[in-house]
């Protein structure tokens, strides 16, 4: 079987150890080095056919320092990603990758937090030129399009964050609810055509402000959007540093309860994570997540839960 992850954070981990934030400084092969939980050996080996990767401007990057840093990741994706591994090739449209041969890894370009483009959309549009295909308006912090989901006022979208989601709708481009407020969520609801989740849980069972809600969820469900469960343990389990695949599965059997099960799919945040479910510490670990799901589940479920949901659900004209 194959594997969609839908959110990793590869890109900042190679720019940080490139510009010496974790000495030393040095570029990271991308090829096998350890420090990266989705290397291309790991990827292979876990069975990975789609990678989803985030550009992510840490929150102590200065504003007027955002777009270089966005950039500098982009240029990393294309120079030590994609140019290096004839294997690995681009997604820039969603149809390319029912194309892939079954020796290739589809790379997904994605944007977690608008701050890099300010109030600015030639920028946006020019990450739309670079391939970017999902659009998640804030981290968990404050910026000019919305409040992020630890953002104490807990606002909703402004107006520009309102022409990021119908740029978005145009270009058939995800919207990414996965770090906006509640208030956020629901303004994306009523206005997106493509709305994802990347990497978030399930809140009734563990209370997390990155966490989904059950009518959020439902909501999800019911304008065909898709919910990627993230396999971070303090989104499994309140206040955890460490969790079970059956911790897992909790959040899997809640949202099939409600209707979800083919809504479902999985985004790790590895390389953005520093506790991990116990045996899935990188993505080499897969194979043990799927035969771990194939003891719970029937192979039609699992297959749709790593793979073939996400397919069903891609934008089309």
């Amino acid at each position: 079987m194959r594997f969609i992850d839908t959110h990793c954070d590869a890109l900042l981990k190679l720019q940080m150890a490139k510009r010496g934030f974790q000495q030393p400084k040095r570029v990271l092969n991308f090829e096998n080095d350890h420090e990266l939980n989705t290397n291309l050996e790991r990827l292979q080996q876990g069975g990975v056919q789609v990678q989803f990767f985030a550009v992510f401007i840490h929150p102590d990057v200065p504003t007027n320092e955002q777009w270089q840093h966005a950039l500098e990741q982009i240029d990393l994706f294309y120079s030590e990603i994609i140019e290096k591994h004839p294997q690995i090739k681009h997604i820039k449209q969603w149809d390319e990758i029912n194309n892939l041969k079954e020796h290739q890894i589809g790379a997904v370009l994605t944007l977690e937090g608008a701050e890099a483009i300010g109030n600015d959309l030639v920028k946006l549009r020019y990450l739309y030129r670079l391939g970017v295909l999902s659009i998640g308006l804030t981290w968990n912090h404050a910026n000019l399009c919305a409040d992020g989901a630890e953002e104490p006022r807990g606002g909703g979208l402004t107006r520009l964050g309102k022409s990021v989601v119908e740029m978005n709708n145009n270009l058939m481009v995800f919207t990414d609810v996965s770090h906006l407020t509640v208030e956020g969520f629901w303004d994306v609801m009523k206005s997106a055509k493509y709305p994802f989740a990347s990497h978030s849980n399930v809140r009734a069972i563990c209370d997390h402000p990155r966490n989904l809600y059950d009518d959020q969820i439902k909501a999800l469900i019911d304008c065909n959007g898709q919910i990627q469960l993230a396999l971070y343990p303090p989104f499994l389990v309140k206040n955890a540093e460490s969790a079970k695949l059956t911790d897992l599965f909790h959040h899997i059997d809640h949202i099939c309860a409600l209707g979800g099960e083919k809504h479902i799919g999985f985004g790790s945040d590895f390389d953005g994570i520093s506790y991990f479910i116990e045996g899935l510490e990188d993505a080499s670990k897969y194979e043990l997540l799927r035969d771990e799901l194939q003891k719970h589940y029937s192979e039609h479920l699992v297959r749709g839960f790593i793979y073939q949901n996400f397919i069903n659900h891609l934008p089309h004209v």
